[in-house]
């Protein structure tokens, strides 16, 4: 789509013996990763989020060129290469989720053009993300997360941390952190700030934004952040179907598909009337160029649950990722008089014993609520998508059902 003069050049990938399990699960968690990160930069136009999406867009350059190399030797005979096909979905739509990332990240970086009030317009509601250097000195230097416990005291989560050319992604309780390391942290601003300042040794500067140059923004900057949730989900569930062989979640990836089309096209409508309007419409064409690649990973998610919708087997490869994790992603369908009717959410958390989390609810003629973004109280009809360990998943679903 767009070109970026700062670029490195792309070094050579060598053929390495590795796990096809640990490059799927590791695809997986940079693929989540990338959207965040590339979506925050716009939101917050972070130059520096922008240039960490590009590093991160390399990596999995790297891991997609490897999951092909392994799949290629892995394929002996014609049975493994149709049940390895559905797996050559993934490497193919993780790389298109890259390349979308990276797009948008290049909206900042290359200064396409974005409204300039674009921050001013963002929802309270919505958690800040933010990048900081550890220095020697930092009280976190040579620290464990648990240790430091971050997230208990102060709300803020690390989400990322590059040491060097290498990532951590999904940081636990026993990471440690060193100095020089590069966290990604998100949480509320005020706690940011405070988080900023111990990691990095200085304090944390929030720009003013200024007023508004374009008329309803607000409206923009939602529709932005209900289509890089429903992304965010629609490659969660993805990876999900292939992962735990489920057609359910892959129709899901198909309907989100769909939405999102549907907002892209509102959303281009919303655009052509305010470049109308705008004293300068090319300050808007970044935003155009942001739906279209929000369509992008959309359409890359259900490329990567294609295998699942055609009926194709699973390599057994896929199954070893599944045993190490007892996590699951389930689809539930709220029938009426059923125990989960009339539950209530708040923050995706559901008023049960279960220990599960609901991440998401189509609910009839309404489309898509994220949930944790909302409270809300469960109706007949709901479709719930929900995380949780396989035996509460299997009690949530005996709840659902009448």
């Amino acid at each position: 789509m767009v070109g970026f003069e700062g670029s490195s050049v792309s070094r050579s990938v060598d053929y390495e013996p590795i796990s096809v399990k640990e490059l799927l699960i590791e695809m997986k968690d940079t693929s989540e990763l990338l959207i965040d990160l590339a979506y925050s930069a716009v939101l917050h136009q972070s130059d520096a989020l922008a240039r960490e999406v590009l590093t991160l867009e390399e990596k999995m350059d790297v891991l997609q060129m490897r999951a092909r190399m392994s799949l290629m030797m892995a394929a002996r005979n014609p049975s493994e290469v149709e049940t390895l096909a559905p797996v050559l979905g993934i490497a193919a739509g993780a790389d298109h989720i890259s390349d979308a990332a990276a797009d948008i990240a290049k909206i900042v970086l290359e200064d396409i053009g974005l409204p300039e009030a674009m921050r001013a317009a963002l929802p309270e509601a919505v958690e800040a993300l933010v990048r900081g250097e550890v220095t020697a000195d930092s009280p976190y230097a040579g620290r464990t997360l648990l240790d430091i416990n971050l997230e208990s005291e102060t709300g803020v989560r690390v989400i990322g941390i590059r040491r060097g050319e290498e990532w951590i992604l999904n940081p636990g309780p026993e990471t440690t952190i060193e100095a020089d390391d590069v966290m990604l942290m998100r949480g509320p601003e005020e706690a940011l700030a405070d988080v900023y300042e111990t990691a990095a040794d200085e304090a944390y500067e929030s720009p003013e934004p200024p007023d508004s140059e374009v008329d309803d923004l607000e409206r923009a900057v939602d529709s932005i952040i209900l289509m890089k949730n429903l992304s965010e989900l629609a490659v969660d569930l993805a990876y999900g179907s292939i992962l735990f062989e489920n057609a359910e979640l892959a129709e899901e990836v198909r309907n989100l598909e769909v939405e999102v089309d549907a907002l892209r096209s509102r959303f281009e409508a919303w655009l052509l009337g305010a470049a109308a309007d705008a004293d300068d419409p090319v300050s808007l064409r970044g935003l155009i160029y942001l739906g279209v690649s929000t369509e992008m990973i959309s359409d890359a998610a259900l490329e990567i649950s294609e295998g699942v919708l055609r009926g194709l087997d699973i390599h057994p490869v896929v199954e070893l990722a599944v045993q190490e994790s007892d996590e699951i992603i389930t689809r539930s369908e709220i029938e009426a008089g059923s125990a989960l009717e009339g539950t209530e959410i708040e923050a995706g958390v559901p008023e049960t014993e279960l220990s599960m989390s609901v991440i998401a609810v189509r609910r009839p003629e309404e489309g898509w609520i994220i949930a944790s973004d909302a409270d809300l109280t469960l109706q007949a009809g709901d479709v719930l998508i929900a995380k949780g360990t396989r035996t509460s998943a299997d009690e949530f679903e005996s709840l659902a059902q009448a």
